[in-house]
């Protein structure tokens, strides 16, 4: 039993080991990840941030236990070398994922409008929270894979859930941290010491512009991790042209700044991958604004049509129509009777006027003998017409 127990606690050492240096090598994803979650959770209200990130941390150990830890063992154990290819797929979406945010912020394009502040949607920020987690838990899981990879299948199942366990608790709980510090400083405000109670006010002013710091740097990061996805990836597959030059001038600044150049080395590969990240980036964001343009300029236009077709204010057809001259031309009965109907009614207009004119002769006739017949009228009317000749 002492045997085994000192085997056992001798296989725990060692895996307790693996998994600290699978780990460490996969720092500078975890950071990154630290980085860009909290940007998510801005704008919302205080009392929802934890419960957000809760949620987020929960997306982020599914997708390593249902996803990740499953796909990348049976595919290390069978498919090794498709690890490499699905990758850099994530990490093309993360370039595109950074490109999209460096494009809205330059042309400051707003969904919603200057003017119109709507509550952002929980839904919608968590999932693409989880999405974006997804690639860089992959990136962190096949790092940590790459420095097992020489233990057994059961091994590198029990290290990798440490990996997963210990990463997605000090990821959000860093960003847990960061997202209620401002809290955390009013709450030392209300203390009665005066320097406590200045540090809290201090603090309280300082969170948004160190959430904004942080959304600039978990932009730059999709940017760097995705580019430096591509990088190793296309090197692992045999184009060796930009990571040899990455790799020379990484050498050539390290060499050339002394004590500082671990630093500056890194920061060169840091930034060569950023802009490769970028440029990559930016073709995908083109490539779909494009697609998704030709896409909807159909559904566009006919939705102009259809709205056209039923607007009030639309004009009513007024070409002519011919039914009726058809019908004439074709029926010549039809041309035969409107023009005796025209004879007819112009004999009767005519018998009408002669009537007329009788009846108005005779009427004149009849006031003439009235006139002779009564002097006394016919005075009247003299004087009535004299009177308007005076006049």
């Amino acid at each position: 039993m002492a045997v085994l127990a000192r085997a056992a606690a001798a296989s725990i050492d060692d895996v307790g080991v693996a998994a600290a240096k699978a780990g460490s090598k996969a720092a500078g994803v975890v950071i990154d990840d630290a980085a860009v979650t909290p940007q998510y959770v801005r704008g919302l209200a205080a009392e929802r941030e934890l419960p957000i990130v809760k949620r987020i941390a929960l997306g982020s150990l599914r997708n390593k236990f249902l996803i990740i830890l499953p796909v990348i063992l049976v595919l290390s154990q069978f498919l090794p070398w498709l690890l490499t290819p699905l990758l850099m797929l994530g990490g093309a979406y993360l370039c595109y994922e950074g490109a999209e945010k460096v494009w809205a912020k330059i042309t400051h394009h707003d969904a919603h409008g200057p003017a119109e502040k709507q509550q952002p949607d929980e839904k919608t920020l968590v999932s693409g929270a989880i999405r974006t987690d997804l690639i860089l838990s992959a990136e962190i899981m096949v790092i940590s894979l790459n420095e097992v990879a020489d233990e057994s299948f059961v091994a590198r199942l029990t290290i990798l859930v440490i990996v997963a366990i210990a990463m997605t608790v000090l990821v959000y709980g860093a960003v847990g941290l960061i997202v209620k510090m401002d809290d955390v400083g009013l709450r030392l405000a209300e203390l009665p010491g005066q320097a406590v109670a200045r540090f809290g006010r201090g603090l309280v002013k300082a969170m948004p512009r160190v959430l904004a710091v942080l959304t600039v740097v978990g932009t730059a990061a999709m940017l760097w991790v995705g580019g430096h996805i591509l990088l190793v990836g296309a090197d692992e597959l045999g184009l060796h042209v930009l990571y040899e030059f990455v790799h020379h001038i990484e050498e050539a600044a390290h060499d050339a700044t002394g004590a500082l150049g671990g630093i500056v080395g890194w920061l060169v590969n840091t930034v060569a991958s950023a802009i490769l990240g970028l440029i990559v980036g930016a073709a995908i964001v083109a490539i779909m604004s494009v697609t998704f343009h030709r896409a909807k300029s159909p559904e566009t236009s006919e939705s102009a049509v259809e709205s056209t077709a039923k607007s009030p204010g639309t004009s009513p057809d007024t070409s002519p129509d011919t039914s009726a001259k058809t019908n004439t031309d074709t029926d010549p009965r039809a041309e035969t009777g409107t023009t005796a109907n025209t004879g007819t009614d112009t004999s009767a207009n005519k018998t009408a006027d002669t009537k007329t004119s009788a009846d108005t002769k005779t009427s004149a006739n009849a006031d003439a003998d009235a006139s002779a017949n009564n002097p006394k009228t016919a005075d009247a009317a003299g004087s009535g017409i004299g009177a308007e000749t005076r006049e």
